[in-house]
């Protein structure tokens, strides 16, 4: 049943995902990504607050996954590496923080660029 309410939330959040970043980007033009910087503090803020209303609450597992996992995970990843980030801070563990924060921004942007200068030699051998 789990896997029901990981898909629900994973269809809506994608949904929602395409649809607001769409309005976004046609009230706002291309000149600066604002549909993924909205969406992404969007994310996060919904992700804090369901885990920790969760954590309040009887919160069924079935519901908190199916908003935490299937919805903010389909809307955005983003918004896990910042609960995780700020989990850590929490606990005191700056430097774990500091080195999982610029960590995934610099994996992040190698492995876009390697990704982008792999392509082009996929295409050119026809897939």
């Amino acid at each position: 049943m789990m896997l029901v309410y990981l898909a629900a939330g994973g269809i809506v959040g994608t949904l929602a995902r395409y649809g607001l970043g769409s309005w976004i980007l046609s009230r706002a033009g291309p000149g600066f990504p604002w549909g993924t910087f909205a969406i992404n503090a969007l994310g996060s803020l919904v992700l804090g607050f369901v885990l920790r209303y969760a954590a309040l609450t009887d919160l069924s597992p079935e519901v908190r996954g199916m908003l935490a996992v299937g919805f903010c995970g389909a809307f955005t990843t983003f918004s896990t590496f910042s609960f995780e980030t700020v989990v850590l801070i929490q606990e005191g563990a700056w430097g774990r923080a500091a080195a999982y924060s610029l960590g995934s921004l610099a994996l992040g942007l190698a492995a876009v660029l390697a990704g982008m200068s792999l392509a082009p030699l996929a295409a050119r051998q026809g897939g």
